[in-house]
């Protein structure tokens, strides 16, 4: 049996008696945390994934000690100008010890879940009116800017006259403007 559980920011698949290192942990040594952050479950037969966590489930551990780990160097330096840096870092780690996992999936009647279900609905149906509402106001508002758009502004452009449409040529100008053609060749 193993879990997938959400330890301060980070996620570890844990098993029972498995010694692991974490971030800092607030506690002192020898007390005992739980996690409640549990984004999957295997039990070997069954498997439980969290939507994100698996509801009443959780991962009880005891703190084993507070230690530093290894250094990390930060080596800084600008070629041709004289100038280097050393920086050293130690990170602070808190060493657990998974205890037990435990998974509480409480499973509920369908009466109760047709219960329950039934003011989901209601709920969701008032945001999905707010959403129908404020979609049609901005169609109205489109619709009436495109109105606003269409309507001369001035009433002087109003009486210009429209775009004068191209006259069919006659064979005569046809033949001219053959002529020209070949004559320019």
């Amino acid at each position: 049996m193993y879990a997938i559980v959400d330890i301060a920011g980070q996620q570890f698949k844990v098993e029972k008696d498995q010694k692991l290192y974490v971030h800092r942990l607030e506690g002192e040594e020898g007390k005992k945390v739980s996690f409640h952050k549990v984004l999957l479950i295997d039990t070997g037969s069954n498997v439980s994934v969290g939507e994100p966590v698996v509801k009443g489930a959780s991962v009880d551990a005891k703190i084993v000690a507070h230690v530093k780990g290894d250094k990390v160097l930060v080596f800084k330096k600008k070629r041709r100008k004289g100038y280097q840096k050393l920086n050293g870092h130690r990170q602070q780690f808190t060493q657990i010890q998974i205890e037990g996992i435990s998974e509480k999936a409480a499973a509920k009647p369908k009466a109760t879940a047709a219960k329950t279900d039934a003011p989901k609905a209601t709920a969701t149906k008032k945001p999905a009116e707010k959403a129908a509402a404020k979609t049609a106001a901005k169609t109205a508002e489109k619709a009436a800017a495109k109105a606003t758009a269409s309507k001369p502004k001035d009433l002087s452009e109003a009486k210009k006259p429209a775009a004068k449409k191209a006259t069919p040529k006659k064979e005569s100008d046809e033949k001219e403007s053959d002529e020209k053609e070949s004559g320019e060749k």
